[in-house]
């Protein structure tokens, strides 16, 4: 069946990020082909891809339609799988059938050519908003901490140049919140997404909307507020008044869910200049275009929820 899968070009690129992709990609045709075959899958369609895995659509054995995933093996996706089980499908695609060893998840199949990016941005934030009680139970024990990585990049904050492009008001406040959320109990505790954006909730046939490709952490429900405001930045630049739109979107957000505005707020300034810190770390000898427009966002978002 290997030769029946044919990897998109784009994925197979993937390899110039390194030995671990590159070795990662030369085996992934294997695979494919051995899970097809040990679970009686067939191909139901042209395989798709995201940043760090292959998707395929599949009929199982009874006819009943599903996705085959194949994820490279990173610490983001390592717990993906037990997130997926104590979810049971509540607001989020089933998980039918998973190899952890191979990265391999069965799970059931959602429409992946509608997302909310096709609706209005603040509707698109009360509905995944809608999805928070739902998907932030009590965490597992097997979970990473939100305040283990918090200490990991307060650390990296801390020792930033301070010749570097960003606000040093601002790197000073995240340095400190970070410092103040790893030091509250309730920084962890809750099973949180992670990544829940416009592109991780498809249309499906069971609920109008379902929650895909989760991240799962013991965390805070509060972490999860800030990617809703990144993503589809192109319409906040193109409103008349881009404030008031990343605003609007963080009001509907907070409300639906019932989330405090202040810890919301907190937590949105500290992933933006996290995110600009990264940045700045992976630019060493300065930035281009594009890299120079990012640095801009995570500074205007930071600063908009706080003005």
């Amino acid at each position: 069946m290997t030769s029946a899968v044919e990897l998109p070009a784009e994925l197979l690129s993937y390899a110039e990020r390194g030995p671990a992709w590159a070795t990662w990609l030369d085996g992934l045709p294997r695979v494919v082909g051995d899970v097809l075959d040990e679970w009686e899958l067939t191909v139901d369609g042209p395989p798709w891809h995201g940043f760090c895995a292959l998707v395929l659509p599949v009929l199982q054995a009874d006819g009943v339609p599903a996705v085959a995933k194949f994820s490279w093996m990173h610490e983001e996706q390592e717990h993906e799988h037990l997130g997926l089980q104590a979810w049971h499908g509540d607001g989020i695609v089933r998980l039918y059938r998973a190899d952890p060893a191979r990265g391999v998840m069965l799970l059931e199949r959602l429409d992946g050519n509608t997302t909310l990016e096709s609706v209005d941005a603040v509707e698109a934030c009360t509905i995944t908003a809608g999805f928070y009680p739902r998907l932030h139970i009590p965490a597992l024990p097997q979970l990473r901490t939100l305040s283990t990585y918090i200490t990991r990049w307060t650390t990296g904050l801390e020792r930033l140049d301070h010749a570097a492009p960003l606000p040093r008001r601002l790197v000073e406040q995240a340095v400190s919140l970070g410092r103040d959320f790893v030091a509250d109990p309730g920084t962890d505790g809750t099973m949180i997404h992670g990544d829940l954006h416009y592109e991780n909730v498809l249309a499906a046939e069971r609920e109008p909307w379902l929650v895909i490709d989760p991240k799962p952490m013991s965390g805070d429900p509060h972490y999860e507020v800030a990617p809703l405001l990144w993503n589809r930045w192109d319409e906040i630049l193109t409103s008349s008044s881009p404030r008031e739109a990343i605003r609007r979107r963080f009001h509907a957000v907070v409300d639906t869910a019932e989330l405090d505005e202040d810890r919301a707020r907190d937590w949105i300034v500290v992933r933006m200049v996290h995110n600009a810190m990264w940045c700045v770390e992976d630019n060493p000898h300065g930035f281009d275009v594009e890299e120079q427009a990012y640095l801009t966002m995570c500074i205007t978002l930071a600063k908009a929820v706080q003005d």
